[in-house]
């Protein structure tokens, strides 16, 4: 298996890894701040999606430690092809939540005029946490791509 950027068990996996949760985390954190997100059920599934993908890449990112800290190589057909499955799986379910969520946002700030009136801070949040989803989403394609090449090495 060739070793390449982003791949399991190097910093920058570990890198890739962590910049998934803290973008997951924060789509979270900023949507659930926000005023009745709870009343749209495209919300509650960006949240849901974000925490599982929060919770698979933080499991993965420690895995990744671990790997660093006691130099053993993460690259192997099993764990990889377990990985690749994991990432696009999270990878789907993420995309699809982030472009729900946009497609409420857009809704809500373009056609029903709901960002005009006096709730327009939580307007922006929504804002927010869809762009903090698509950046995870981008992140775990980073990761599924370059995991998908690894096994496709083998």
């Amino acid at each position: 298996m060739k070793k390449l950027f982003g791949g399991p068990g190097t910093l920058c996996g570990l890198l890739l890894r962590i910049g998934q949760c803290v973008s997951a985390a924060g789509s979270i954190a900023v949507m659930v701040s926000a005023k009745d997100f709870f009343l749209h059920t495209a919300f509650c599934y960006l949240i849901a999606s974000m925490a599982l993908q929060l919770l698979w890449s933080f499991g993965l990112a420690c895995l990744d430690v671990y790997a660093l800290r006691s130099k053993k190589d993460l690259q192997n057909p099993i764990l990889v092809s377990l990985f690749v499955v994991g990432d696009w799986v999270t990878a789907m379910l993420s995309l699809a939540a982030a472009s729900s969520s946009a497609g409420v946002v857009v809704l809500y700030s373009r056609d029903l005029g709901y960002c005009d009136a006096p709730s327009r801070v939580s307007c922006f949040r929504y804002e927010v946490a869809v762009t903090l989803s698509f950046v995870t989403w981008f992140l775990i394609f980073v990761s599924s791509h370059v995991t998908f090449w690894i096994l496709a090495s083998v």
